[in-house]
């Protein structure tokens, strides 16, 4: 694949596992005002497909954007931003690791054993069920800022620099990044 492509692929993961992590940020002030009950009766039963399609847009993001930092590792300034937005993804999934994923697996384990009970556990761990997802959003907010810049300094600074001939648009400094 060519680096054009490899950008467009880390681009456009990364985006799509952003838009994971905004929904939970943008529905957590209604959330935390619900009860027990339909805390739980939404968080059981809203987001069953966030853990799969959701897994596969941050770990692609992350991987793609790993190979991408090997790829440009040779040009300085579009390395420095790749590996700083990959550094920011790894962040982000590590802390859904170590906030998020201990509290759905007790959910998940007291559905199994004491349904019952699901709703009061919920309200006990939601609090840190949605910071981590808030410490997600802005790691991985970050993370893809890193790496949209890491993509503007591999073009033109000005309009000067821009050449229509190139096909692409772009000129010999703009190929070295």
């Amino acid at each position: 694949m060519s680096l054009k492509t490899w950008k467009f692929v880390a681009l456009l993961l990364a985006a799509l596992s952003l838009t994971m992590e905004s929904a939970h940020v943008l529905e957590l002030p209604q959330k935390m005002q619900y009860d027990a009950q339909m805390y739980s009766a939404v968080n059981t039963t809203l987001y069953r497909y966030f853990a799969i399609v959701g897994a596969v847009y941050q770990i692609g993001s992350i991987v793609a954007c790993w190979l991408l930092v090997r790829i440009v590792r040779t040009r300085r300034e579009s390395f420095r931003w790749t590996l700083a937005a990959a550094l920011f993804l790894t962040g982000a999934f590590l802390a859904w690791l170590a906030i998020v994923a201990p509290v759905n697996s007790d959910i998940a384990e007291t559905l199994r054993t004491r349904p019952e009970s699901v709703p009061a556990l919920w309200l006990q761990l939601r609090v840190r069920w949605e910071a981590g997802h808030a410490v997600g959003f802005v790691l991985q907010l970050v993370g893809y800022s890193a790496l949209v810049w890491s993509v503007l300094t591999a073009q033109p600074e000005s309009l000067r620099d821009f050449s229509p001939r190139d096909g692409d648009a772009n000129n010999q400094r703009s190929r070295r990044n």
